[in-house]
């Protein structure tokens, strides 16, 4: 299938490993130029050197939970590049720890870093694609969006957050030809999972496929599918939304 991202600018944050970096070498491999972050310098420079081998590439050291980040890539990839067509956020998720166990301090830091985060990089970004008439976000969240995650309390609150504000935010840029959706990973085999010490038995997801499944959510063909959260999670979630 053509993905109609040939030539595109592309912009996808806390990219050097896992799904982020899924994501952006799935959106390079369809002919999308790319500009990446992350905070630590040796695991941007791997991933650069790969992305470069299908595409132009921009990558930035950055910690894409401060506040000033977010404009600061924005802008740095326009002058890169010329124009912004997609945006791809993603950040690390917070600590676990069940519902009561969290302090004030823990919510406040999950809710800057995986709700107020995304909302600041859409908002520097939608003037570059309503310039262009065009756009595709695709927020990187979680499956526990739809079933929590006990263990996971803080990272369930912000991800089904940025949920709900998304879904109010798809209706009011759809009539402007950019269309916004959630990609909700269950387990893959990442860092971050064997972190979380999850049983060997575990089922894992292939990051190279939920990367595919991000670049078809930011596609030509799926200019319909907005105000999405899709699950990628192997049928963990049993809900029927």
């Amino acid at each position: 299938m053509e993905l109609g991202l040939s030539g595109k600018v592309a912009l996808v944050t806390a990219a050097s490993k896992g799904l982020g970096r899924a994501s952006a070498l799935a959106l390079a491999t369809e002919g999308a130029r790319v500009a990446i972050c992350a905070r630590g310098e040796e695991a941007l420079r791997e991933a650069e050197a790969e992305l470069s081998a299908h595409t132009q590439v921009l990558a930035v050291v950055a910690d894409v939970t401060q506040a000033e980040v977010p404009r600061q890539l924005v802008d740095a990839t326009v002058e890169r590049f010329g124009a912004l067509d997609v945006l791809v956020a993603n950040a690390g998720g917070p600590p676990p720890g069940r519902s009561l166990e969290v302090d004030d301090e823990a919510i406040h830091a999950a809710l800057d870093a995986n709700f107020v985060t995304s909302v600041r990089l859409v908002r520097e970004a939608l003037p570059h694609m309503r310039t262009g008439g065009w756009g595709r976000v695709c927020l990187i969240t979680s499956s526990s969006i739809k079933q929590p995650i006990p263990t996971l309390a803080m990272s369930n609150s912000a991800r089904s957050a940025l949920w709900s504000w998304a879904k109010t935010a798809a209706a009011d840029v759809f009539g402007e030809g950019i269309t916004l959706n959630l990609a909700c990973p269950g387990t893959h085999a990442t860092d971050r999972m064997r972190q979380l010490g999850l049983p060997e038995t575990t089922p894992m997801g292939d990051p190279a496929d939920f990367g595919r499944i991000v670049a078809f959510l930011c596609s030509e063909p799926a200019a319909f599918v907005s105000g999405a959260a899709l699950s990628v999670d192997g049928a963990r979630s049993l809900c029927l939304l």
